[in-house]
């Protein structure tokens, strides 16, 4: 049963009358039932202060047995004092907004501001930023009056001591619900929390998009630069295989030879193929990323073909704390849960009265043969207050909902945390070891590059054999291999770690409004 208090449109000299209707459904029946108890109120000074005092006394109590919202999480608190992983030191120091265009590789810069205009995950983004603002607006709207302008016509006979007639009037309504409790508020706190959520998320989608362009840019500059290094061994490979020919028709070469010098270099143009059909998969995804013609994207590549790009190092504060902050993904996270905690207060507020106010006013006219009336209306009123009484639990389960949405936001938040504390920490153990590994594998790659010279000199000599030479090639060829995933892996930590720091995101700097997607 649902009761509140109406004013009715009769008047009495001495007071008001007003009606508790309770509107419930009998047990039994299935169509909805209305009681009307009518009570009249005196307008006795003694009368208004009691009311004054029982309101007052009402509204203190309710809101003294309403809890309010769930104590935030704190990042400080969930996060290590420092990082277990070392952190990266020496050369340059580049800032997280400007460190792209310290790749020094303009094509990369170009590639990653093609991908962020017609990437659909930041179309997304931006669209629920506009979506996230007209709720807040609409939020917003909720704590105000509203205002409606109503006209209406109408001809016919109103009494039987009247004539035929045209009645016309034309006037504004207006109605208010005062938040006594909060309720509206917390909805539009709540608004303004996903709102700034919104704008936290189009910025990660950007750093996201980032990172996937620079992720696939290196890979293809390393794997055009194996291709360089499988190209020049088919060569030699072939070479080789040549002057074993000549060699077996002069009778200076077993057939054995021959035929392994023949199968060195058809395996040497088969890993050739391989790699270039890797290097033309590579390009396929950034033609899918950035949205250019394939003609025009292997025009832009062409000229720093097969170099790596050298990223700059990175900056990275010794407080967890401190680079967390700077994540948007988790200030998406942190606004939700700032918005669910809103919300377990606006469910608790509709648990407690509503008032609402009304009032009009207009003019209207009335013509028949038996004169004209002409003149202003209004009304202020009336108070209408809803008092819930019961509705089967269901207010009460909407609370409930509402701290269960707000625990998940709670452990979603915290989870992420955990995963940025492990994203940094990857990032970093994966920057110092290819850092000491990088001396070893240039280390490596001279020393075999070395030995096959020397081993390729001695064969033409006649000094070394076959398999000797095969040997030291495949050697020297698996060490520059290497020392070129090595390059590409450095340049990924690099790129992890840029991820894995926001990006030189700061919540200071969030749009104010999203930006349009570019076609």
């Amino acid at each position: 049963m649902h009761c509140y208090i109406a004013s009715l449109a009769r008047r009495h000299p001495s007071g008001a009358t007003a009606a508790l209707i309770c509107v419930g459904v009998r047990p039994g029946r299935r169509d909805h039932t209305t009681r009307v108890k009518r009570m009249r109120f005196d307008f006795e000074p003694r009368l208004v202060l009691l009311r004054a005092f029982a309101t007052g006394l009402a509204v203190g109590v309710l809101g003294a047995c309403s809890s309010g919202p769930p104590t935030l999480p704190n990042v400080a608190t969930e996060t290590p004092p420092q990082w277990q992983a070392p952190l990266p030191h020496g050369g340059r120091l580049a800032a997280l907004d400007t460190w792209w265009q310290q790749f020094d590789d303009p094509v990369l810069v170009r590639l990653i501001d093609a991908a962020q205009a017609v990437s659909p995950s930041l179309a997304a983004a931006a669209s629920r930023i506009e979506q996230a603002r007209a709720a807040r607006v609409a939020a917003g709207a909720a704590l105000q009056p509203t205002l409606d302008a109503n006209a209406s016509a109408s001809r016919g006979r109103q009494a039987f001591i009247t004539g035929l007639g045209n009645t016309a009037s034309v006037g504004v309504q207006s109605a208010w619900e005062l938040d006594l409790f909060g309720g509206l508020g917390d909805a539009r706190d709540a608004a303004q929390a996903r709102l700034e959520g919104a704008q936290a998320a189009w910025h990660d989608a950007r750093v996201a998009v980032a990172a996937e362009v620079a992720t696939d840019y290196t890979g293809l500059r390393a794997c055009e630069a194996q291709v360089e290094q499988a190209g020049a061994d088919r060569a030699s490979r072939r070479e080789t295989a040549r002057l074993t020919e000549l060699n077996l028709k002069a009778g200076f070469e077993a057939p054995a030879n021959a035929a392994l010098a023949r199968a060195s270099a058809a395996q040497s143009n088969n890993a050739l193929t391989q790699r270039r059909a890797q290097c033309d998969v590579l390009v396929k995804g950034l033609v899918a990323l950035t949205g250019l013609a394939e003609p025009a994207l292997r025009q832009q590549l062409a000229p720093g073909r097969a170099q790596l790009p050298r990223p700059a190092q990175i900056e990275v504060a010794s407080v967890p704390a401190q680079v967390l902050a700077q994540r948007p993904d988790l200030r998406s996270a942190e606004r939700e849960l700032v918005a669910a905690a809103a919300e377990v207060s606006q469910a608790q507020a509709q648990r407690y009265p509503r008032i609402t106010l009304a009032g009009n006013i207009g003019a209207a006219r009335f013509e028949s043969s038996l004169g004209n009336l002409s003149g202003t209306l209004w009304s202020i009123g009336p108070v209408t207050v809803a008092l819930p009484l019961f509705d089967g639990g269901a207010r009460r389960a909407n609370v409930v909902a509402a701290q269960a949405r707000y625990e998940a936001a709670a452990a979603d938040y915290r989870g992420k945390l955990r995963t940025a504390v492990r994203e940094v920490e990857e990032a970093l153990i994966a920057l110092q070891s290819t850092a000491e590994r990088s001396s070893d594998a240039q280390v490596a790659s001279d020393g075999f590059e070395s030995s096959f010279r020397a081993t390729q000199a001695r064969f033409k000599g006649g000094l070394a054999s076959l398999f000797e030479l095969e040997d030291a090639r495949r050697s020297a060829l698996q060490a520059q291999v290497a020392l070129i995933d090595l390059q590409r892996e450095r340049d990924s930590a690099w790129i992890s770690l840029y991820r894995a720091l926001g990006g030189g995101w700061s919540a200071t700097e969030a749009p104010a409004a999203a930006p349009a997607p570019r076609s």
